[in-house]
């Protein structure tokens, strides 16, 4: 004979609620990523995909443009190494003479990312500059890596 289950209406709400304290949880589990830490003061070297960039190729070159909100020239390097092109720097936080600090929402800031290049590039026509908090690099490409026109011809 197959169970007899009395279920009533607070049988469902029970179970309901157990299952939204259940939500509630994984929500906190969540939330607690390096990614939500980043406002807590933890910096964001932690995230290890900042800054956010975008490489496109433009057949002749390959450009690669990142963002770094508040910084300047002389805040960020970058290298290249044979087919590895690595962005770094820093935002120091300084507190002008004769000021004090309040309350402070923005950390310091150092990074590191580096990013493997899908083809050979002449390193000595490579171009970096900063403008409005976007970091543009243009890397030639080497002769060998342009694309190359193939004539077709009657035989």
């Amino acid at each position: 004979m197959w169970p007899r289950w009395n279920l009533g209406w607070n049988d469902f709400d029970d179970m309901f609620s157990a299952m939204s304290q259940l939500r509630t949880y994984m929500d906190k589990v969540f939330d607690d990523t390096p990614a939500a830490r980043v406002w807590e003061g933890r910096g964001l070297s932690g995230l290890g995909g900042w800054p956010r960039a975008n490489l496109t190729d433009t057949g002749a070159s390959i450009s690669v443009t990142a963002e770094v909100p508040g910084l300047t020239e002389k805040d960020v390097k970058v290298s290249l190494n044979q087919d590895v092109l690595t962005l770094s720097g820093q935002r120091p936080v300084e507190t002008p003479k004769g000021y004090s600090t309040h309350r402070q929402e923005r950390p310091a800031v150092e990074f590191s990312r580096s990013f493997s290049l899908p083809c050979r590039v002449n390193p000595e026509h490579a171009t970096a500059s900063v403008k409005n908090g976007i970091l543009t690099v243009t890397l030639e490409k080497a002769a060998d890596a342009m694309p190359r026109q193939i004539s077709v011809k009657a035989a």
